[in-house]
């Protein structure tokens, strides 16, 4: 006898396929709640691992790339950046056409500078969406790599895009003065302020690019301005300024052994009495005190320290331009040693003096002019109004 089948509804099947699509989704989606949860309660590897759930479980869902996003972000508060790439290439792969989570995944490698990749995915990010947004990211990785003519090419686009708004001009500043165009730049960092009175990284830029210049009380200005605004930039100025600032001499500390303000005829046995005996030879030190933080190669080089008589004008002059008497001591050239306190910024300086045969030598120690010429730690050289010392006048 014959065994009979009954037939299969393919409709029964289809609506069964949609109810544990249905079932999975559901719970896919608590799975994300959890995973929510955890997050907002700073258990990001319980949440981290509720997130990958989620995508396992319907990997289809609209709210899979969501999970995958999510997940990016506790691993990245895990410190766990390769984790974070791999969870940002599965939002992309979950939906391809999401230019959000390619832009996340390039801030990701711009902040790791990993540029290069940051350009390739910013710029897949660009062909399915050339927004504004999009295209001011890709600039900055441009910029980043020294790309400037791509740079500028992304940065003209936005300013075309939103022409109201100032990202596009502020990028083209930052090109600007990269490229040492300082002009340029300053012209788009003040567009950018006119498009934005409270864009204060425009502020920023725009002291810092007065500081390349060597223009410090332009750049003191900007500093002035965010100080009352946003004291994090603000700060963040005032080092870069810093490190721009031509270093100078402060004053001669009271600590040197060298009398400086002995006026002209002085004996040297005034500045010490071993100098009675003839041709006797003492060793005198002066401390000078520095602004800021100096080269300890340049400071202590012998030979960017010079010694002599001051030959500046009037009553600058040594002996007051009323010559020089035979008994007059012979300076030195330079000092014998320099010691850099790196500390405290001083620099003590030691040089000999020479009595004559006679003993009866003679030295005007307020116009023995002395003069540095090195660099301070960031390569700048000394400030010109600022790099001589004379008794006489203090600082020349």
């Amino acid at each position: 006898m014959a065994v009979e089948f009954g037939t299969i509804d393919p409709s029964a099947m289809f609506v069964s396929a949609t109810q544990l699509q249905q079932q999975m989704e559901s719970i896919a989606n608590t799975a994300l709640s959890v995973g929510i949860d955890h997050f907002q309660n700073k258990r990001y590897s319980q949440a981290a691992e509720a997130f990958g759930r989620s995508i396992a479980l319907s990997p289809t869902s609209p709210y899979a790339t969501q999970a995958a996003d999510y997940q990016a972000n506790a691993y990245m508060k895990l410190g766990r950046t390769d984790k974070a790439v791999e969870s940002y290439k599965k939002a992309i792969q979950l939906n391809p056409q999401n230019d959000a989570s390619m832009v996340k995944l390039g801030h990701l490698f711009f902040s790791e500078k990993r540029y290069k990749e940051a350009q390739a995915i910013y710029k897949r990010a660009v062909e399915l969406n050339p927004d504004s947004t999009n295209r001011y990211s890709l600039g900055q990785a441009y910029l980043a790599t020294e790309d400037f003519n791509r740079a500028e090419t992304e940065f003209n686009a936005v300013q075309r895009l939103i022409p109201n708004e100032p990202n596009g001009y502020f990028g083209l500043g930052q090109a600007y003065a990269k490229q040492g165009r300082y002009d340029q730049a300053i012209e788009n960092f003040n567009q950018a302020i006119r498009k934005d009175s409270d864009f204060y990284n425009a502020h920023l830029e725009l002291g810092m690019t007065y500081a390349d210049m060597g223009k410090i009380d332009e750049a003191t200005e900007q500093f002035d301005i965010l100080k009352e605004k946003d004291e994090a930039l603000a700060d963040q100025l005032s080092r870069y300024i810093y490190t721009k600032e031509n270093p100078k001499i402060m004053f001669a500390s009271s600590q040197g052994s060298f009398r400086y303000t002995l006026p002209m005829r002085t004996s040297l046995v005034a500045l010490d009495s071993y100098l009675a005996n003839a041709d006797a030879k003492k060793s005198f030190t002066m401390v000078f005190q520095f602004d800021k933080e100096l080269s300890r190669e340049s400071v202590e080089n012998i030979y960017n320290w010079g010694i002599k008589r001051s030959d500046k004008p009037g009553s600058g002059s040594y002996n007051f331009g009323l010559g020089i008497p035979s008994t007059e001591a012979k300076l030195p050239l330079h000092p014998y040693n320099v010691y850099y306190d790196a500390k405290n910024y001083t620099a003590t300086l030691r040089f000999t003096l020479t009595q004559n045969e006679e003993g009866n030598g003679t030295i005007d120690p307020s116009h023995v002019l002395f003069q540095f010429k090195g660099e301070d730690a960031f390569g700048n050289a000394m400030n010109p109004k600022h790099d001589e010392f004379l008794g006489f006048s203090k600082v020349v």
